[in-house]
């Protein structure tokens, strides 16, 4: 049979799984589970992380410290190939140069994370910044499945990262389609791509996120009817 787990690996708020977002006690318990079996707790925060649900990383809000974090994407503040491996002392077993590769980052990329870390990063601006517009989305995302509640409409998300889905698993894609149409760039997400995915910019301002989301309130009433 096989040993009891080395590690767990989780993303707090599941990006291409479909915006399922983790509780907080939930996250908590699985810390505590990983203490008591001597597992390490690993955080995917590559597409959560760097501010997207609101604080720099996903799981601040419950209070947990993971052993290892991954970043990446974002980090680099300006799209350039750049990611990093974060985890605690005791836990670097690593000669120099031991560990490499080509996706680690460049000195353009380590520029411009610098110069995003410095620029949003030093004051608490951007989190209640993307406070604000969170809420901004739900409201509308709120107002929509108020309006399709027969088509089994509902919502879920935190911060920047917000997911639609339909009782009809193929309404996501129309959705996505139609929205492209009137000039909005969305996803999909989820094991069925039944999921439309919101992932804004976390520079967009309140009247482009309305405009947006105004477009997308369209798509879905010339979809559903």
């Amino acid at each position: 049979g096989l040993n009891k787990p080395a590690a767990v690996i989780v993303e707090t708020v599941q990006g291409e799984g479909g915006i399922n977002v983790a509780r907080p006690e939930w996250l908590r318990a699985l810390k505590e589970l990983c203490e008591r079996q001597d597992m390490l707790l690993i955080v995917d925060d590559i597409q959560m992380g760097c501010g997207r649900t609101g604080a720099f990383f996903s799981f601040e809000e419950s209070g947990i410290t993971p052993d290892i974090v991954t970043v990446s994407k974002s980090i680099s503040g300006y799209g350039l190939p750049m990611s990093l491996c974060l985890f605690r002392p005791e836990l670097d077993v690593w000669e120099p140069g031991e560990h490499n590769g080509t996706f680690r980052g460049n000195n353009p990329a380590f520029v411009t994370a610098t110069a995003a870390l410095e620029t949003y990063w030093t004051d608490p601006h951007i989190t209640h910044q993307t406070a604000l517009l969170g809420q901004q989305v739900e409201q509308s995302l709120l107002a929509i499945c108020d309006e399709h509640r027969s088509a089994g409409a509902r919502y879920r998300g935190r911060g920047l990262v917000w997911g639609l889905e339909f009782r009809d698993k193929s309404r996501a894609g129309l959705i996505a389609q139609r929205a492209f149409e009137l000039g909005l760039l969305i996803e999909t997400s989820g094991p069925e791509s039944e999921v439309v995915k919101l992932l804004p910019a976390l520079t967009i301002t309140p009247d482009e996120l309305d405009e947006g989301l105004s477009t997308l309130a369209r798509a879905v009433w010339e979809v559903e009817g």
